[in-house]
């Protein structure tokens, strides 16, 4: 099967004009260089790889550093396709990472064994600096269900070894997949100490919810990390603007050792929310109301750099500011994900971003947090599903939260709560679809949820339509507490919340035949290196019977 098989149909960019005019008059703007203007407008316009064909080859033996300094990660497997990615840069803090605008020669392995005795496939792709030498190589006709290692070579540089796998076939009946969830790495908040217990942890494949990078200034210290052992460059003690900004930032980022082992442990699904671009920004809508063209400029370059820097195969590949993050995979007949992106597409949020009471505005059953297009994809996918269970991996929290205990309660207007109209005709769907085992995948909130979803959030004596787990931040909010300030506060106004815990961490799920269960794993601090984990609660609901209840 294709990777295309399991993409929706490409749409035209729809933001191009918006872009050429913008770019015409960059001089006005503030946030571009006149070099990131035309390199913004060159890929805008589908022409990122004018001179590729011509660009001059690097001898790869003339390459003195490590070029692999940001690792190695897989991603999105197939039942006949492992997508294996790394991206050249023997300088990492550099914004041309360290090698001339020349394309390289990257070498590639596939095996069955880590010693690489077993070769399945081998070859040769192109790291081109119009991509900023990252690589993303698609390896088809392998067995379904597989194990496989994989490296990299360029020039005498070996890679480290990856480990992935294939998914099982679309029609095989399997009985067993554990999955983890993880969201929000913001660097100078904590260490990725999560990720190294993941990167040892046993699962099968990885969703991140997103905000892997954040958009704000890392100062030399690296923030909470407080370091005294290094100084971290100037490039970034500044937001991210311009594309070498997201590309230096994802550079920062992906240097972490544990971020590393977590990638080369496990293939990663990846979706974004808004920190990869900027915070709680609606469509082309930013968070300072800047013109949309302006806006347009910035969302282009954050796309970019994001598909450059994560194991994402060519459907995903952005067209100026537009890129089709939405999609679907399958683990047998155990399963279906159906990945969502409900930033790109929303309406603006309603009275703000923050909290507020529902009223008219939020209430608009012309507002939307997914798009139309991306909703019909939704719930056409469950009518056709013969999955077990239907997975929805996302951003943010899908579940009524009230935020306090006034008979009309504010809530969140970023989250689904400010689109409820949304979230009706998303139930409804999976209703309509006769989806029995509904499981909502959730990050950005920095908090351990398990919520059951009720056909009405205000009757908790209603049918539970299925459940929600949300996975805590990796390090966004630093330390945080087992019971924040708000506990009680949130338990009560929220029945159907049946846990909340403030530390950061990961989810783990096992999804069988009979019952999902659900382990929310945490740390005890990110500020300094080296915490142990403990598993803080499990929950199981059953097949048929939708609820958590304690394991």
């Amino acid at each position: 099967m294709t990777p295309a098989a399991h993409q929706p149909p490409h749409a035209r960019p729809q933001h191009a004009p918006e872009l050429r005019a913008a770019a015409r008059h960059i001089g006005r703007r503030r946030f571009l260089t006149v070099t990131g203007a035309a390199a913004a407008l060159a890929f805008s316009v589908n022409l990122p790889a004018a001179g590729t064909a011509s660009a001059a080859e690097l001898d790869a033996a003339k390459i003195t550093d490590d070029p692999f300094t940001l690792g190695v990660a897989s991603g999105d497997p197939l039942p006949d396709s492992v997508l294996l990615w790394t991206r050249l840069a023997p300088a990492p803090y550099q914004a041309d990472g360290g090698l001339p605008q020349e394309r390289v020669v990257v070498h590639w392995e596939l095996a069955h064994d880590d010693r690489f005795r077993r070769i399945v496939r081998r070859g040769t792709t192109l790291a081109h600096p119009e991509f900023n030498h990252a690589v993303h190589v698609e390896v088809g006709h392998l067995d379904s269900d597989r194990i496989f290692y994989y490296r990299f070579r360029a020039g005498s540089w070996v890679s480290e070894t990856g480990r992935t796998r294939t998914a099982p076939a679309t029609r095989s009946r399997i009985s067993a997949l554990t999955f983890a969830a993880v969201s929000c790495q913001r660097y100078d908040q904590g260490y990725f100490t999560a990720c190294k217990h993941l990167a040892e942890d046993d699962v099968d494949i990885v969703f991140h919810l997103g905000d892997y990078i954040y958009e704000y200034a890392v100062n030399a210290a690296g923030g909470s990390r407080a370091y005294t052992d290094r100084t971290l460059p100037e490039v970034f003690n500044h937001e991210t603007l311009t594309l070498e900004d997201y590309r230096l930032r994802y550079a920062l980022h992906k240097t972490d050792p544990d971020q590393r082992a977590a990638h080369a442990a496990h293939p990663f699904v990846v979706t974004w929310d808004d920190h990869e671009t900027e915070n709680n920004y609606a469509g082309d809508i930013d968070e300072s109301d800047s013109p949309p063209e302006e806006f347009l400029l910035r969302r282009a370059a954050a796309y970019r750099a994001y598909w450059e820097n994560q194991p994402l195969r060519r459907p995903q590949l952005p067209d100026g500011p537009d890129a089709r993050m939405y999609r679907r995979l399958h683990w047998g007949r155990l399963a279906q994900f159906d990945i969502l992106d409900t930033r790109q597409y929303r309406s603006n949020q309603a009275y703000g971003d923050g909290a507020h009471v529902p009223g008219p505005e939020s209430d608009d059953p012309a507002r939307s947090i997914t798009g139309a297009t991306q909703e019909r994809w939704l719930i056409d996918g469950w009518h056709d599903s013969r999955a077990l269970w239907n997975v929805v991996p996302q951003q943010v929290t899908f579940s009524q939260r009230k935020l306090d205990l006034n008979a009309a309660a504010k809530v969140s207007m970023d989250a689904w709560d400010g689109y409820r109209a949304s979230r009706e005709r998303v139930l409804a769907g999976a209703k309509e679809a006769g989806i029995e085992n509904l499981m909502v995948l959730t990050g950005d909130v920095h908090v351990g949820y398990a919520f059951d979803i009720k056909d009405d959030f205000d009757d908790p004596a209603s049918k539970t339509l299925g459940t929600e787990i949300v996975a805590t931040s990796i390090s966004s909010g630093r330390d945080g507490a087992d019971k924040p300030a708000n506990w009680d506060t949130y338990t009560k106004a929220n029945p159907h919340l049946k846990f909340y815990n403030g530390r950061r961490g990961y989810v783990t799920v096992g999804l069988g035949l009979e019952e999902a269960r659900a382990d929310f794993k945490t740390v005890p601090a990110v500020t300094t290196p080296g915490a142990p984990i403990t598993t803080a609660a499990s929950f199981v609901t059953e097949v048929g019977d939708q609820g958590l209840k304690p394991a």
